[in-house]
C-alpha cells in the first residue's frame, strides 16, 4: 500500500474512536472540471516562451488559475460545561486527477495534502484554536469571490493573495450586532517559507493577520491587514550574511463590500495593495515594490440559478534583475485586466454544475490567456 494512503489510514483508525464520543461529522467538497485554455508563454523551462492550446481537467498541467481544492474532513466537538466547548478538525486536499506537469497518464498521482487541520476552545467569549489555519486575512473576503476554486478565481486571475499558516495560533471574537475581530499570529520556529532553515525566524509573531468583520443580513463589509516577516523568506546564511539581504517585511491590507443575496442580486467589490513583495511573487525574475489590485462581482439567482461576472484590474510598481539599484525600474510596471462569464445550476442542494469563460490582458509579456471551464461541484 502506498506510503502516504497507510498514513491516512492508520491516522482516521486513531481519529475514529475518539470522534465518535465527540460528535464527528464526516465532510468533504468534490469537484471536477472539464478546462480548455490558450495560454502565453507556458513553458515553464524558461528558456522558449510556448504557446498552450488545449484541453485538461482540474487546473493541472499547463491550465492557468487555481486548482479545484478537492478535500474530505473530520471535525467535531465536546461540550465541556459552563457553555464550553472542545472542537477539533482534520482536513485533507485530495487531488482527484493529475494536478502536476509530469505524471500525466500515469495514475500514479495521489498525493494528499494537509488543509486546515486544528484544536481549541469555544465559548461565549469566542474561539481560539491552534494548529494550520487559513488566516483571518484570507477568510476576511472568501464570501465575496463567487468564483472560488475555479478556473476563474480572484487568486489565480486578479491575484489576491491568501495564506493558509501553519504554527498558527489564531482568536475569533463572538458577534456583536454583526461585528467581529480575527486575529492570528505564526511561531517562526525557526523555519521559511521557501528558503530553507533560518534560525533568526524564532518570534511566535513572525508573521500576523487580522480582520474586522461587519456582517448582518445582506450587508457585508470587512478590512483586514497581514505582514510576513522578512525572515521567513531567507535561509540563516543570507540573513546573517548576504550582502543586500531582504529588509523590509512583505505586507498587505484588503477592503471588501458586499451586498449578498439581496432579492436575488449579489454585487461585491475589493481592493488589496501588498507591499515589498519577495522577488519572484509575481515574476521570477522580478522584485516587486508594490502591487494594487481591485475586483467587482455581481450576480443574479433565479430559481435553481445564477448568472454572474467580474472584471478585476492589478497595476504592478516594480523593477527587474533583483538587486538592482532602486533607481531602475519602470521595466515591469504596468497593468493587467481580467474578467469572466459563469452560469451556476443547482442540481440539488449539495450538488451544482457550471460553465464560465475567463480571460486575463496583461501589459507583461507572454502573460496573456483565457479559458473556458464546464465543472460540477457536491459537497456532504
Amino acid at each position: 500500500m502506498n506510503k502516504k494512503l497507510l498514513s491516512m489510514a492508520v491516522a482516521a483508525a486513531m481519529v475514529a474512536p475518539t470522534a465518535a464520543m465527540a460528535d464527528a461529522v464526516l465532510y468533504g467538497k468534490l469537484h471536477m472540471s472539464i478546462d480548455w485554455a490558450s495560454v502565453e508563454g507556458a513553458d515553464t523551462s524558461g528558456v522558449k516562451p510556448k504557446k498552450f492550446n488545449g484541453w485538461g481537467l482540474n487546473g493541472g498541467g499547463s491550465l492557468p488559475g487555481v486548482g479545484r481544492a478537492n478535500r474530505i474532513g473530520i471535525k467535531g466537538s465536546e461540550d465541556l460545561g459552563n457553555g464550553m466547548k472542545a472542537i477539533y478538525q482534520v482536513e485533507f486536499g485530495v487531488q482527484m486527477t493529475e494536478e502536476g506537469a509530469d505524471n500525466v497518464a500515469t495514475g500514479s498521482e495521489d498525493a494528499i495534502s494537509m488543509r486546515n487541520s486544528f484544536v481549541g476552545l469555544t465559548g461565549d467569549w469566542g474561539t481560539f484554536v491552534v494548529g494550520r489555519n487559513d488566516t483571518p486575512y484570507k477568510t476576511s473576503t472568501g464570501k465575496l469571490d463567487l468564483f472560488a476554486d475555479t478556473m476563474a478565481d480572484y487568486n489565480g486571475t486578479v491575484g489576491f493573495d491568501d495564506v493558509r499558516a501553519d504554527n498558527a495560533i489564531a482568536y475569533v471574537s463572538p458577534s456583536l450586532s454583526g461585528f467581529q475581530l480575527a486575529a492570528a499570529v505564526h511561531a517562526g520556529g525557526g523555519s521559511t517559507i521557501d528558503s530553507g532553515q533560518n534560525l533568526d525566524s524564532n518570534s511566535l509573531a513572525e508573521a500576523y493577520s487580522i480582520a474586522g468583520i461587519y456582517s448582518n443580513g445582506p450587508f457585508y463589509a470587512s478590512l483586514a491587514y497581514e505582514s510576513l516577516g522578512n525572515e521567513l523568506y531567507m535561509s540563516t546564511l543570507a540573513s546573517i550574511s548576504n550582502p543586500q539581504p531582504i529588509e523590509d517585511d512583505y505586507t498587505k491590507w484588503r477592503l471588501g463590500l458586499g451586498l449578498m443575496d439581496w432579492n436575488g442580486f449579489t454585487l461585491t467589490g475589493i481592493y488589496e495593495e501588498q507591499s515589498n513583495l519577495p522577488a519572484g511573487q509575481l515574476s521570477p525574475a522580478t522584485d516587486n515594490e508594490k502591487l494594487k489590485i481591485w475586483q467587482v462581482q455581481a450576480g443574479y439567482s433565479f430559481g435553481n440559478s445564477m448568472v454572474k461576472a467580474m472584471y478585476g484590474s492589478g497595476n504592478r510598481d516594480g523593477r527587474i534583475n533583483v538587486g538592482a539599484p532602486k533607481n531602475i525600474k519602470d521595466t515591469v510596471e504596468g497593468d493587467y485586466y481580467t474578467w469572466a462569464l459563469a452560469f451556476d445550476h443547482n442540481l440539488s442542494k449539495r450538488t451544482k454544475a457550471y460553465v464560465l469563460y475567463t480571460q486575463v490582458n496583461d501589459d507583461a509579456p507572454d502573460s496573456d490567456w483565457d479559458g473556458f471551464s464546464v465543472g460540477m461541484i457536491h459537497n456532504f
